[in-house]
């Protein structure tokens, strides 16, 4: 999806996609030409989503003249209005692959008969010619892209895969048609003219399969997010002021419209139910199974369904602005973000085919010298065979195939992952810090008990006054449980940070806080209303303290549930030998009480925004890698701080922002299938490295010939485009087994 932002004054970033890539070396090349071209601050080219990211400076350059420099060496870039992008990326992805498919079918039709007399009838009468007369489709028409595409990489002084494909069928079928043409030259100085047509066709044959297969295979790695655009409906039925229904397309929809959703039907947009009620399957966002109970003032998202109720809700944030559109947004970015691993293999896949092409070549050389009067002909298949089994599409998709699956199974599970780093280094951490409220207790608080001293009754109006204009959670239980007693105009409000907020009304100072508060102004706390707060802290409830200038006048009690699943999330991570730690603003009989029923052996009250961010500087300086999981504002500093920033989706905007791994259900038992996500993902990264590394390091030798001093034996060029193809297959497919894993 095209995006376009400004990251400053100067730049602008966007993300479009590349047209025309067919291998590892391709992206290494596409993002080198654009990297090259004035303006451009940064640019990065991920071959497995087929996108680039740049940024450029406007005054300098414009996405026009990015995509006449990849014209130049036979790619493109597909610019496109944001609406229609990306049915046009499916339509071209379906036109390739129709096209491949065609090609592939009609390049085995052909290539059968080339294989069979090739290898089993060679004596028939006019065997070469027949050869001939099939296989020069194949490699001439079927497989003209290779040298097209090698062509334009030629001029540029460029080479890819395409570069490696048609030097190596290219001079197969060269040297056949001269062999069959003119066999006397070798018959004149003892040789026999061999031709190898049916190399050149099934070499062409094995990889048009090969990258059919990968091809269709890349698309199953991105079916998160087509999954994630299929759950907008097209049409919505907005009712009107008269009263009645109108169908309008979703395009059309505006902030502040009454939208009519009937059972069975998806939500549009984001919005705020206001009449009727229903049970709604948010399964599709928050990977949690059982549908939520709606009823007035609740929220709704785009994309989940209607279960069977019907209800109007008026929408607040629709098209770009709606939580179905961010998601898609996040996994997009994040699924063509690169690993800190793929660093290396960037720089390996740049210098690849030049590398291979110098082995061919010296290869060549040393069975001329060496191999005695076979050496030529020798020598030229070993370095057709080098060329065709060299494989840099393997290496290529190893990282980015494994991150797109990793990402989009995440989303599925309800687990927004911001980038692919994120998600490298959450299996290292080993210390992970929780906030108490909306991380492990629900962050619906509620009053459960109100003391007064007599005589103050009559306050109530500035309590209400005070905390209707404070952001703190615990004001929300207080207007609620208050809620038909109208609010004092207190003035000179000031929140104090950590402790609570204070106001005026009538001349008198107003403190409402914790007894830390009380404390630092010198409030006056009866015994009464001491010992009853004492009490209410070992029953872990929360205790508010509220005060005029000089005495305190109330305590209340609130209280927030523990989530069913934090105590099962809390042992799982222990169990994984993870070291938990509890950072609370509370007090320290709350702090205990809630650790003591969750298992928490280290916990912290009383504890500042700041402490929280000191507290993870501390445990890194002591080499911990620390995951910080928080759901408010004063989180924020300790999620940007840090290894591993994980906020609670139902809490604050700015958490979310910080956060570079969301929770949408805000279940902490979320967590650890994060952590089990991200080790199945860095393991399958390390095993489809191995393996395309492996191939390639003992592939090419046993290619170049190195086994027929020792054994006899040279690779058949026709075996090597097999396997050349198998390699990229096995790659992807390693890489969909993650999306598979029922163990996540």
């Amino acid at each position: 999806m095209d995006k376009n932002k400004n990251t400053s004054t100067a730049t602008l970033e966007r993300t479009l996609p590349v047209l025309g890539m067919t291998c590892a070396s391709c992206a290494s090349s596409a993002e080198s030409v654009v990297s090259h071209v004035p303006g451009v601050v940064n640019a990065s080219v991920n071959f497995a989503t087929g996108n680039l990211n740049v940024e450029y400076e406007p005054e300098t350059t414009d996405i026009h003249k990015l995509q006449k420099a990849l014209q130049d060496v036979g790619y493109d870039l597909l610019i496109e209005d944001e609406k229609v992008q990306q049915e046009k990326i499916e339509e071209l992805h379906e036109k390739k692959l129709n096209q491949l498919r065609k090609r592939t079918i009609w390049a085995v039709i052909l290539s059968f008969p080339v294989f069979m007399i090739g290898m089993f009838f060679m004596n028939i009468p006019y065997a070469n010619e027949v050869m001939w007369i099939f296989s020069t489709p194949v490699v001439l028409w079927l497989g003209r892209d290779f040298f097209i595409n090698a062509w334009k990489q030629a001029k540029h002084r460029k080479a890819n895969m395409d570069t490696l494909v048609a030097l190596s069928t290219g001079i197969a079928y060269l040297f056949s048609v001269f062999n069959m043409f003119y066999p006397d030259f070798w018959e004149q100085r003892g040789l026999e003219a061999h031709v190898y047509f049916e190399a050149a066709a099934v070499i062409i044959t094995f990889i048009l399969i090969g990258r059919y297969l990968e091809e269709k295979a890349k698309d199953s790695t991105s079916s998160a997010i087509k999954k994630l655009m299929g759950l907008q409906p097209k049409t919505v039925n907005v009712m009107l002021q008269d009263g009645t229904e109108k169908q309008i397309p979703i395009e059309d929809i505006q902030v502040g419209d009454t939208i009519l959703v009937k059972p069975g039907e998806q939500i549009a947009v984001d919005g705020i139910v206001t009449f009727g009620e229903s049970y709604v399957d948010e399964s599709m966002l928050s990977g949690e199974s059982v549908p939520v109970h709606k009823i007035e003032n609740e929220k709704v998202f785009a994309g989940t369904i209607n279960q069977k109720g019907s209800f109007q809700f008026s929408a607040v944030k629709v098209g770009k602005e709606t939580m179905l559109a961010q998601i898609i947004k996040t996994v997009q970015d994040a699924q063509g973000s690169k690993a800190p691993v793929q660093q290396l293999v960037d720089k390996i896949a740049r210098i690849f085919v030049p590398v291979v092409i110098g082995i061919a070549i010296l290869t060549f050389i040393l069975w001329i010298i060496l191999g005695g009067e076979s050496g030529l002909v020798h020598g030229l298949l070993a370095a057709i065979t080098v060329l065709v089994i060299a494989c840099p599409c393997a290496l290529g998709l190893a990282t980015p195939t494994a991150i797109m699956v990793g990402v989009g199974k995440g989303a599925e599970n309800g687990i927004l992952i911001k980038n692919a780093e994120s998600l490298e280094l959450t299996k290292k951490v080993d210390a992970i810090i929780l906030d108490k409220t909306g991380t492990i207790t629900e962050g619906k608080p509620v009053i459960t008990d109100v003391k007064w001293l007599n005589d103050y009754k009559d306050t109530k109006a500035v309590l209400i006054g005070i905390e209707k204009q404070s952001e703190h959670p615990l004001a929300d239980a207080v207007i609620n449980h208050f809620k038909e007693i109208d609010a004092a105009e207190v003035s000179e409000f000031k929140s104090i940070t950590g402790k609570g907020a204070k106001a005026t009304f009538n001349g008198e100072t107003y403190y409402v806080g914790n007894r830390k508060l009380m404390s630092d102004h010198q409030i006056q706390v009866s015994d009464t209303l001491n010992k009853t707060a004492s009490q209410w802290e070992k029953e872990s409830k929360t205790v508010i303290w509220f005060s005029d200038s000089k005495h305190a006048i109330s305590v209340i009690a609130i209280s927030d549930k523990i989530k069913d699943s934090s105590v099962t999330a809390i042992k799982e991570l222990q169990t994984m030998g993870i070291d938990l730690y509890m950072l609370t603003g509370d007090n320290q009989a709350t702090a205990k009480a809630i650790a003591e029923q969750t298992g928490i052996t280290n916990y912290k009250a009383e504890v500042f925004p700041q402490d929280k961010a000191d507290f993870v500087t501390q445990l890194q300086a002591n080499g911990k890698t620390v995951a910080m999981v928080g759901d408010g504002i004063n989180d924020s500093t300790a999620l940007a701080t840090a290894d591993v920033s994980i906020a609670m989706g139902k809490g604050s905007d700015i958490a979310m922002d910080v956060a570079k791994m969301t929770i949408i259900s805000s279940d902490l038992m979320k967590i650890p299938q994060a952590i089990r996500l991200s080790k199945q993902t860095v393991t399958t990264i390390q095993q489809n490295l191995f393996w395309a590394f492996i191939y390639n390091v003992i592939g090419i030798p046993i290619a170049a010939g190195v086994l027929y001093p020792i054994s006899g034996f040279l690779l058949n060029p026709m075996i090597a485009g097999a396997a050349m193809a198998l390699s990229s297959v096995s790659v992807v497919s390693n890489s969909l087994r993650l999306k598979w894993n029922k163990k996540i």
